[in-house]
């Protein structure tokens, strides 16, 4: 079965839904990943259809027009200063769009709170159908991939998924070994891109000693790599996980200041069939 690829937001962030649509679109993705939870960052411009009956309609023409689906809405954060119940309107919003996941994450280390409001989530995502996915970020609440796992276990939902980053889970040493040991049921879809992960035994110290590092965020937010650009070893990675949908997170300013956001968008599609190709990845 080819390879199934999503263009995330984060890739071109601060273009608008419907752009985003068609520039996936016209450079080739098999779906779209939007931002309608906002993240309230400084500058960052808020796409919310679940309050504006005219961008609900403008997307859904968009969808329809481009033949475009909508796979997962982002990004349902677990924290304790947030209310939880300001995703349900996003949530009815993107099932009535057609999205199929919510992507969410975890940022408080109190387990027991962070497992029963994770719960909470999944619950109110499985009422409009959804599948919960909840990444893991080093310095994060969630740290890695055992954490996840554990945390998709305590939940005992089916529609509740570990995301794996390849740059995230190659900073908290992630291995395509530990991958490959993993149940499959595991993982539903993939945020995929390069960076300047630390390799051997750096990798043992990453989720402790590296959690505020200034470089680690700045590459996170705005300087990832193309698919074998970097020291992330992706295709052991992707070859030890099923294949399920890619989504393409690959936020770099440098880049989209040479090739505009559409260029952008087009060569991160490019770049992962080729090195996909070139790594024999069906």
């Amino acid at each position: 079965m080819a390879r199934k690829f999503s263009l995330a937001y984060l890739t071109i962030p601060g273009t608008n839904p419907m752009d985003q649509i068609k520039i996936a679109k016209e450079a080739g993705y098999d779906f779209v990943s939007l931002r309608t939870i906002p993240m309230h960052l400084p500058g960052e411009p808020e796409f919310l259809p679940q309050k504006d009956p005219k961008l609900f309609a403008d997307i859904q023409a968009a969808l329809k027009e481009y033949d475009m689906p909508l796979m997962d809405i982002e990004l349902a954060r677990i924290r304790k200063d947030l209310d939880i119940n300001e995703y349900e309107p996003a949530f009815e919003a993107a099932a009535k769009l057609g999205a199929t996941d919510v992507l969410g994450s975890v940022w408080t280390r109190d387990r027991a709170w962070y497992t029963e409001t994770a719960g909470k989530v999944a619950d109110m995502a499985k009422k409009y159908g959804l599948k919960f996915n909840i990444e893991f970020l080093p310095w994060a609440g969630v740290r890695n991939l055992q954490e996840d796992i554990t945390l998709v276990d305590d939940l005992a939902r089916d529609n509740v998924f570990v995301m794996v980053d390849t740059l995230h889970a190659g900073r908290a040493g992630v291995t395509g070994s530990e991958l490959a040991r993993t149940p499959r049921k595991y993982f539903n879809f993939i945020h995929l891109c390069d960076g300047p992960a630390p390799e051997g035994a750096e990798c043992n110290d990453t989720v402790l000693d590296n959690i505020k590092d200034d470089l680690m965020l700045y590459t996170a937010r705005e300087a990832r790599y193309y698919p074998g650009e970097g020291n992330v070893k992706i295709a052991d990675m992707i070859k030890a996980m099923p294949n399920i949908p890619l989504s393409i997170e690959l936020p770099n300013l440098k880049e989209i200041k040479a090739r505009g956001v559409a260029g952008h968008a087009k060569q991160c599609l490019d770049v992962a069939k080729k090195y996909f190709a070139e790594n024999g990845i069906d």
